[in-house]
């Protein structure tokens, strides 16, 4: 696209085999902005599972990552179908990124109040600025009208009704989360069987994989912090090399199997690889709060014991791991043995909470089923 964005012009359906299609910088700002507010739910996961307030954090960070990842997700599929990139596009894009960072301001507040008002008012601003768009997009493209306008109506109800939960007593927004949940992943749904959308496959597997390399770079990002930290209070690198090494293997290991194949999105598939990423990228920003609060029961700043520090890692490393075999890898694996070494890497991996040093089993466990699974396809191969 043109960096020199003409005003408005119609919204036209993109070309789904359009060559070279590759992410656009303003793609790649929004999905930037969007990892301020992953950051500020890991770090509010960090510090509740230190505390060992386990089913609080458990909970606020689900629902708080469903909000930035549902937001992320709509925009990126709708811009691999109408990237139009004038000037009106790249408003209600920005606008988006606002709202982006008023949840992300709302999220401490999530966490420790229990209150998600600021958190709704953020969500509500980047939705509503993409129900602009998909009237645009029914204004421009008569074929594909009934899903635009399906997609905008379900989304309005939505914010309706997440608006409305914030003024209801407990237990009732719990309640409500679930319902509302389920409602938004529906919209989809419905509205592609009016006519499907002219979505990028290529484009869609490279904003997904993109996402996934800053969720990884921001693990290791509050594993440094969360060292640098106790460094500080003059505790011995020598007490914390087991996580720094076993961090770096298990960041490098979840990359190489994330991107072990070159995965393209299909059709036939698009709903259950799209949706699985939602524990991919919660998992994969997880670890990261999990290794900070392995640094903090290590030095002894944590209220968690020893096995609650192991599973703060090993969960959800092996939930990354089973949502990548399953959405990515199971489909393209040959012979008993292929299939076997995630399934068996996932159970070894909860294993390693029981061991003295989690973070470093962890990691030798994965870098050996990386290896295994070199191995194998390179015995295939010959």
């Amino acid at each position: 696209m043109s960096h020199e964005a003409s005003l408005h012009e119609p919204m036209q359906a993109r070309d789904p085999h359009e060559p070279h299609r590759v992410a656009t910088p303003l793609e790649l700002l929004f999905d930037l902005c969007f990892v301020v507010a992953i950051a500020q739910a890991a770090a509010r996961l960090h510090h509740d599972l230190a505390e060992a307030h386990v089913g609080h954090a458990l909970a606020g960070y689900a629902m708080v990552f469903f909000a930035i990842w549902w937001a992320w997700v709509n925009f990126t599929w709708f811009a691999s179908a109408y990237d139009t990139d004038d000037v009106a596009y790249r408003l209600a894009t920005f606008t988006q990124i606002a709202g982006v960072l008023v949840l992300a301001a709302g999220v401490p507040r999530a966490f420790d109040q229990g209150d998600f008002m600021i958190v709704v008012v953020g969500y509500v601003i980047m939705r509503i600025a993409l129900v602009a768009q998909w009237l645009r997009a029914a204004r421009s493209d008569p074929e594909r009208r009934a899903t635009a306008l399906t997609y905008a109506t379900g989304v309005v109800l939505c914010q309706i009704g997440w608006i409305a939960i914030q003024f209801t007593p407990q237990p009732l927004p719990v309640i409500g989360w679930v319902v509302l949940a389920a409602c938004e992943l529906a919209v989809p749904v419905v509205a592609e069987r009016r006519g499907e959308t002219p979505w990028h496959a290529h484009h869609i597997a490279e904003r997904h994989g993109l996402l996934t390399l800053i969720v990884l770079g921001e693990s290791v990002l509050a594993t440094i912090n969360a060292i640098q930290s106790a460094l500080a209070d003059e505790h011995a690198f020598a007490t914390l090399w087991p996580i720094v090494v076993g961090g770096l293997l298990t960041i490098i290991s979840m990359w190489w199997l994330y991107f072990e194949r070159a995965v393209v999105a299909s059709s036939r598939d698009s709903f259950r690889w799209g949706y699985g990423h939602y524990l991919v990228f919660a998992s994969a920003a997880a670890v990261g709060a999990g290794l900070a609060v392995g640094v903090d029961a290590t030095v002894g700043h944590a209220h968690v014991g020893a096995l609650g520090a192991g599973l703060a890692v090993s969960v959800p490393v092996a939930l990354f791991v089973l949502a990548t075999w399953a959405i990515q890898l199971r489909a393209h694996e040959h012979g008993a043995l292929e299939r076997a070494t995630c399934p068996v890497c996932v159970l070894l991996v909860l294993g390693c909470a029981l061991t003295p040093w989690p973070a470093l089993a962890i990691g030798i466990v994965l870098a050996a089923t990386v290896a295994l699974r070199i191995a194998i396809a390179a015995r295939r191969a010959d």
